[in-house]
């Protein structure tokens, strides 16, 4: 879970909800898929103990650098000032933008 790989999971859980499950569960399954996202992407994002085993396999330090840099970009996360924090808080907004752009392609057939 991290900024570069939330976005096009979301949207591939988005199209897997619409096109595998009943419409009766659709909207439980969105939220709860949404919920693990957020929870476990806001977790990584305040080194909640635990989650290493997300963040290690990508080289990061911990899991601020992971969901910045995702083992590919070269962002320096140890000191980050206010306005990359307040960038996180809007990618973390569009989360829920996001799944439902997926479920929309999930009903074009």
């Amino acid at each position: 879970m991290s900024f570069l790989l939330d976005l096009p999971m979301l949207i591939a859980a988005g199209v897997l909800i619409e096109r595998r499950l009943p419409a009766e569960q659709r909207d439980a399954a969105e939220a709860a898929t949404l919920g693990t996202f957020l929870s476990v992407s806001f977790g990584l994002y305040h080194n909640v103990p635990g989650l290493g085993l997300l963040w290690r396999p990508f080289r990061s330090r911990d899991g601020r650098d992971f969901m910045w840099n995702s083992g590919v970009l070269a962002i320096d996360t140890t000191e980050l000032s206010w306005p990359m924090h307040a960038a996180a808080g809007g990618i973390f907004g569009t989360y829920p933008c996001f799944i439902k752009l997926g479920r929309r392609l999930g009903r074009r057939r």
